[in-house]
């Protein structure tokens, strides 16, 4: 601080001389007392005065800086090391040459890892006393420092070195940047005014007396922060009397305004530890609230009449939202109260706000999210920080001629939009994460993030920032983010019906008038089909503003809103109708055969209606032929594309064989009529019919059996409403007009009235209403949902009861709804790996059996020829007077035949889908949503399982586990004091408080307890309050006790105090070694203990705990059991990680890590060739759930897709954990157990097929081939079905084979890692042989340690030998 001093010269002339003030800390081991050293400190010359604080800890020097430096009064007490404790440096000054030279840099730094207001007051504590720091503030609320510190002494990386030395994580948010100065100040800095005019030196000896200021003191909460204010304000050379008031929240102050000005005061209150306090003038007073740069400078000089204007910043923050001058007025009444702000314009024409700022004690960003809490949408120019005008002392401009609208059009020429594709984001938190960040970099105007489509559509300067940055600032958050490439999303294409076109004109009159509208890129319009296709870009105009000026009646071109391509009806029926048909005229076909078949020879089937025509071959070759046209009219067309496209499927092998089969018998009829043959020849008139039911069945069972699976998908797709109600609003939100759109016409930005019972028809945020919405069909939250200004809507949910009005933001396939039902078909259509590799084995199938089919016919014509015998004997219907050779084509023939027959690539296909629809299918019955076939392959193949703590191993919100009474009974009964705490605590919105409260009126078994009064609240420390009227509710329930002696005298009104230690010795309670040892006690544990005090007396203890979810222990002993290795990670501090996993049976624990390393730890263990399952709550594990092979979201039934788990269990129950593991190792044995049913169809069926077999007398017709083709088809679906029989493991089952297992881990069992690091807490190798023996007494001491358990003995004793041996795998994790 510096002031002025009145020395007496020689020559009686006063003489002004300016000072300056330096705070030293004293050590706590110093030699000296503070006396000695106040003496020791003013022998020195140059050091005017010294005042010591009320705590002998900080002494106040003043001293003449042209004598003196600062330095040089740390080093005047000889062996007593004095430090500075920060300089308080009013903003805007700057300290003389000695202190510094005038370039003090104003640094901002994102710190994160504080969790409470101690880390606060470490890090300013440390960063403080460093050399060169002048001001240091941090805040918790927004995870940031802002340092004031001088670059010649100390940089900017240095103080973000020292930062995270103190072990918290520090980035810089903006580069450093100089506090500006005038060369007006900087003269003013130089001079150190020792040749003062005549002026100054009248007006000093002038003002000798003293004035008084009060302050009003906001944020004093008990009598030692009075003591604090008075004793180090008293401290201050300027200051001659204080008297502070807790009850008036008053100061009133004694000061010499030649050495102060009240606005150094005010700041000098503020800055008193803990520096939590407000301090504001009372109205009459607020004229003189201009800070000044050194108020006792007035200048000589008739240019420096403005000296005492402050060096200010001007930023302009663009404003959505505002509809009147009232919205205008409460901006800037709110913003104008802010600390540091000079003056607010806001002009409601620009949507925009100029605010005049000190950069020292506010900063842009803080003012947009005041701006945005007050219900607005708030956005910085991107322009770096604004055009910050730089309002210097000797020209300031008024605020009135920064025109924002001018600068706000500068920036609209160079705003840029790009999408980048963002995955890991889990919930609507992460969303706001992003987008609040985001918001606060330079160069970013606006920013849409859309969570089902994982998608974030940026806004942003060029001249600034670019997209992969963009892009580099998300993945720094912890998500993953790509820079979409030429997003198709960047044109709409409307489908439009026009009615009146005549003639050509017209077609032109239209398409010119689109083409000359800005914002339509293309424009087709068709007269024939009186259709337009028109392409925009809804940046500039929407659907509406397109259509509105044709000329014409138009219409949309209606879309199929409904699930028909889902649920497979016209598959299912096409194929129904095929099987049918093929039925009809195979059983005949069928009969026939076996009549004959059974007779051996029937005369009436064998007589000739022609020569070479039997009845037999007659009737088979009319039932055939509606077959092949009708039955296979399908078969053909899908073999037909096949071929078309060089490949071969399925089809084409049925129609290969059918064709081959149907031609050849054909063929062999004809030849027999024109030789007029006296025998009838034999043919496969029976084969298509018989092959086409087997299949047309086969085909239809795995359609209906498609069609069930997609039931879910198809109830979404019906959620969507197909109109909307537009509402044009006026000037105060009056409704002007409303109209009835098209959903597909809804813009974004536009408002949409919702009355009850109407569904949302697109996503939005209410701007005006208040009502109750069911989103339950689409979040799985059974509970309506309120929904007030402000709030976010999802198209398909229902408004229940008050009529709302929403702007949208997300429109078409942008809505959460379309997303979700994108995300559940790419489920459906996504093929677990074994998949892919049954589709490649069916490529190259195909053709294989083809060959071996032609093979076939070729080796049996060479063998019939060689060997006629062979053929003879085993030719069915084989007679004298057929010819050999034709009897060895057709047996040929019936060979290759049977092989093409056979042979079924279609069950390979059918393994894998089958079973992963059924799994899935049963997965969510049981309450496990397992998104397509990869996760669920996946899960089987984990070996290592990682466990979130909070939320997922606990319930993640604290109960209270102990209470323990520190008075007798008689004093203060039990219930009373449950009730007096209960009742203090109600008012609390903190965690522990709500904990407290349940917990008492769960034990008195009431709603509502007393009356609380005086509430106050210190963060981190505790409450205290006055409780009343709990008598009359104690008269219900009969008290032990009865009401003690003391309450009736004193009336009812009792005291309280709730906090810890720190809180109780600060309003003088002392706290006994008993109740410290047993605080201790539950700290180790892992719990917070709380300290309650009634009338000044200590009456009880609290323990407070996350507590553990009653199924963890069983779930951790089964997944033990299955083979997988489980660890526990958590960002808790390690003992509280210690105590959860000895609980439920944990040994390896990695501690207080980050949500960003998680993500590390998952690709640590990923990278040991291990495949890891992550189980997590979904809000800060998201990362690390899109990085795990399998991510499982837990009991977080909240959105139906969650993008980055691959399972979603919708009950919060860790059994589901176990039994998602165990459904993929059941889906998986049956993918390869239908893998088994088709191959082997296949591998033994073709060489019978083909004739291998024939000298051990096995022979294949066409027809059982094909029916043992269907049969392994069917087969292969039956074998999936039997999995819908599958049950989840039950606990009862589990807990009965556990039960030797489970038991508390010992604290030397469990390795706890701080942070991602491997090596624990490292000991010494053993040698081989050590190892040997410590192995061996371990082992033996295990057994022992086995029969203890089951004698019952306190399980938490620690084992002994277990300190001896550690875990040697391959991390090294000794478990000492």
């Amino acid at each position: 601080m510096r002031s002025s001093f009145m020395t007496p010269n020689s020559d009686s002339n006063p003489q002004s001389v300016l000072l300056d003030t330096v705070f030293l800390t004293i050590p706590t081991q110093s030699s000296l007392t503070s006396k000695q050293i106040c003496s020791a400190l003013l022998k020195n010359k140059g050091v005017v005065d010294v005042k010591m604080s009320s705590d002998q800890r900080t002494a106040v020097v003043a001293f003449i800086p042209s004598v003196v430096n600062g330095k040089q009064v740390m080093q005047m007490v000889p062996g007593v090391d004095l430090s500075i404790s920060a300089p308080e440096v009013t903003p805007g000054t700057c300290e003389s040459s000695s202190w510094s030279q005038a370039s003090s840099v104003v640094l901002r730094l994102k710190v994160e890892g504080m969790t409470c207001h101690s880390c606060t007051s470490t890090i300013e504590g440390k960063i403080g006393k460093l050399q060169g720091i002048q001001r240091i503030k941090v805040s918790l609320d927004n995870q940031e420092a802002a340092v004031v510190y001088q670059p010649h002494l100390i940089t900017a990386e240095e103080i973000k070195h020292q930062i995270e030395a103190a072990g918290f994580t520090a980035s810089f948010k903006k580069q450093p940047k100089p506090l500006k100065l005038s060369a007006i100040d900087l003269e003013r800095l130089r001079n150190t005014q020792t040749k003062g005019s005549e002026t100054v030196l009248k007006e000093m000896s002038s003002t000798n007396d003293t004035k008084t200021v009060v302050f009003r003191i906001d944020g004093m909460h008990c009598s030692s922060c009075v003591l604090n204010i008075q004793s180090t304000i008293s401290a201050l050379p300027s200051v001659t009397s204080i008297v502070v008031s807790l009850e008036k929240k008053s100061a009133i102050i004694n000061y010499n305004p030649n050495l102060t000005s009240i606005e150094v005061l005010r700041r000098a209150v503020e800055a008193v530890s803990p520096e939590t306090f407000k301090v504001s003038l009372p109205e009459e007073y607020n004229v003189a609230l201009l800070p000044t740069l050194m108020s006792t400078l007035k200048s000589p000089l008739p240019a420096l009449k403005d000296a005492s204007q402050p060096l200010t910043q001007v930023v302009v923050i663009n404003i959505e939202g505002m509809t009147c001058n009232s919205c205008v007025q409460s901006i800037e009444g709110v913003i104008s109260q802010k600390a540091g702000v000079k003056s607010i314009h806001v002009s409601l024409t620009n949507h925009n706000g100029a605010i005049e700022y000190d950069p020292l004690q506010t900063c842009p960003e803080d003012l947009r999210s005041a701006i945005e809490d007050m219900g607005f949408d708030a956005s910085l120019p991107g322009n770096d920080p604004s055009p910050e005008v730089q309002l210097e002392s000797h020209r300031t401009e008024p605020l009135s001629k920064v025109s924002p609208a001018h600068l706000v059009r500068q920036e609209a020429k160079t705003v840029s939009k790009c999408y980048v594709q963002v995955t890991g984001m889990t919930c609507a938190s992460c969303v706001a994460n992003i987008e609040r960040n985001l918001r606060r970099e330079d160069g970013i105007h606006s920013i849409l993030v859309a969570l089902m489509a994982g998608k974030a559509e940026v806004r942003y300067n060029p001249a600034v920032i670019h997209p992969s940055a963009i892009a580099e600032l998300i993945r720094e958050l912890g998500f993953g983010a790509t820079v979409m490439e030429n997003c198709g999303e960047g044109d709409g294409i409307l489908e439009l019906v026009v009615r009146g076109m005549t003639c050509a004109s017209c077609v032109h009159k239209i398409e010119s008038t689109l083409m000359k509208t800005n914002g339509v890129l293309y424009c087709s319009v068709a007269l024939a089909t009186n259709k337009a296709h028109i392409k925009y870009d809804p940046e500039i105009i929407g659907p509406r503003d397109v259509i509105q000026d044709l000329g014409f009646t138009t219409s949309l071109v209606k879309k199929d809103r409904s699930a028909s391509h889902l649920d497979h009806k016209q598959e299912i029926r096409q194929w129904k109708r095929s099987f049918v048909v093929s039925l009809v005229f195979c059983i005949p076909v069928m009969g026939l055969m076996i009549y004959m078949m059974a007779l051996h020879s029937s005369m009436v089937l064998e007589y000739q209606l022609l020569p070479g025509l039997s009845v037999m071959n007659f009737l088979s070759f009319l039932l055939c032929v509606p077959v092949q046209m009708f039955g296979g009219w399908h078969f053909y067309i899908q073999a037909y594309k096949a071929v078309k496209h060089k490949t071969a499927n399925m089809d084409v092998l049925i129609v290969l064989a059918t064709t081959i089969a149907f031609v050849y018998s054909l063929v062999v009829l004809l030849v027999a009529m024109a030789e007029k043959a006296k025998v009838n020849p034999v043919t496969f008139f029976d084969t298509p019919p018989m092959l086409f039911v087997f299949i047309s069945l086969g085909r239809w069972l795995e359609h209906v059996a498609k069609g069930k699976t997609s039931e879910a998908l198809a109830r979404l797709i019906s959620l969507q409403a197909t109109e909307a109600t537009i509402v044009t609003l006026g000037p105060d939100n009056v409704l002007l007009s409303e109209e009835q759109v098209d959903v597909e016409l809804v813009q974004r930005g536009d408002i949409v009235k919702v009355i009850p019972g109407g569904k949302f028809p697109v996503d939005g945020r209410v701007i005006e209403g208040h009502s109750m919405v069911d989103e339950s069909l689409i979040t799985g939250e059974a509970m309506p949902v309120t929904k007030k200004p402000g709030n976010t809507v999802i198209a398909g949910s229902i408004n229940q009861n008050g009529s709302l009005l929403i702007s949208a933001t997300h429109v078409g396939a942008d809505t959460t709804l379309s997303q979700i039902v994108k995300l559940v078909e790419e489920a459906q259509t996504s093929k677990a790996p074994i998949q892919q590799f049954a589709d490649k084995l069916s490529g190259y199938f195909v053709p294989c059996i083809v060959a071996v089919s032609v093979v076939t016919l070729f080796a049996w014509i060479i063998i019939g020829f060689v060997d006629f015998e062979i053929v003879e004997k085993y030719f069915l219907g084989y007679n004298k007077s057929i010819s050999a050779a034709e009897v060895i084509i057709r047996f040929a023939f019936q060979a290759s035949i049977t092989v093409l027959c056979i042979a079924c690539p279609c069950s390979l296909g059918l393994a894998t889908p089958t079973a992963v629809m059924v799994g899935t299918g049963v997965g969510a019955q049981n309450g496990i949503l397992i998104k397509g076939g990869e996760p669920l392959e996946m899960a089987h193949k984990v070996k290592v399982v990682v466990f979130d703590k909070t939320g997922t191993i606990t319930h993640g919100t604290p109960e209270v586990t102990q209470v323990k009474f520190l008075v007798e009974g008689n004093q203060l009964p039990r219930n009373k004091m449950l009730a007096i705490v209960g009742t203090a605590e109600s008012n609390s919105e903190h965690p522990l408080g709500t904990a407290i409260t349940k917990y008492c009126k769960k034990e008195l078994d009431a709603e509502t307890l007393g009356t609380c009064t005086d509430f106050q609240v210190v963060p981190g420390c505790g409450i205290s309050c006055k409780v009343t009227n709990i008598e009359g509710f104690l008269g219900w329930h009969g008290l032990a006790g009865g009401v003690p002696a003391h309450a009736t005298r004193t009336s009812e009104k009792y005291s309280v105090l709730i906090g810890n230690r720190e809180w109780m010795s600060r309003n003088g309670l002392v706290v006994k070694n008993e109740v410290d040892k047993a605080m201790m006690e539950h700290e180790r544990r892992g719990r917070t203990a709380v300290l309650a005090a009634v009338d000044g007396v200590l009456c009880g203890l609290i323990a407070i705990a996350d507590t553990v979810k009653p199924e963890a222990e069983l779930a951790v002993c089964t997944l033990k059991s299955m083979g997988l290795e489980v660890v526990l990670m958590t960002g808790d501090n390690s003992k509280t990680a210690r105590s959860i996993a000895s609980q439920v049976g944990i040994t390896k624990v990695f501690a207080e890590v980050l949500p960003s390393h998680k993500v590390a730890k998952v690709k640590q263990l990923q990278d040991e060739g291990k495949r890891v399952a992550m189980v997590g709550d979904g809000i800060n594990d998201s990362p690390a759930l899109a990085m795990a092979n399998v991510g499982i979201a837990i009991g977080t039934g909240t959105d139906v897709a969650i993008e980055a788990a691959d399972v979603v269990l919708i009950r919060d129950d860790l059994m589901d954990v176990v039994a998602s593991i165990d459904l993929s190792r059941k889906t998986v044995k049956r993918i390869r157990i239908n893998f088994v049913f088709a191959l082997i169809y296949n591998l033994v069926g073709v060489p019978i097929a083909a004739g291998v077999f024939l000298p051990i007398g096995l022979v294949l017709q066409p027809w059982m081939g094909s029916a043992a083709m269907a049969a392994s088809s069917v087969s292969v679906v039956l074998s999936s079905l039997l999995l819908k029989m599958y049950q989840k493991p039950s606990p009862e089952k589990l807990e009965f084979r556990a039960r030797g297992q489970m038991r508390h881990k010992s604290p030397s069992e469990i390795s706890v890692h701080i942070g991602i690091d491997e090596t624990g807490t490292g000991s010494p190798k053993l040698s081989l042989m050590d190892r040997i023996i410590n192995y061996s007494r371990a082992s033996i001491n295990s057994l022992f340690s086995d029969k203890r358990s089951v004698n019952s003995v306190v399980l938490s004793e620690p084992d002994k030998h277990s300190l001896l041996v550690g875990d040697f795998g391959d991390d090294d994790d000794t478990a000492l």
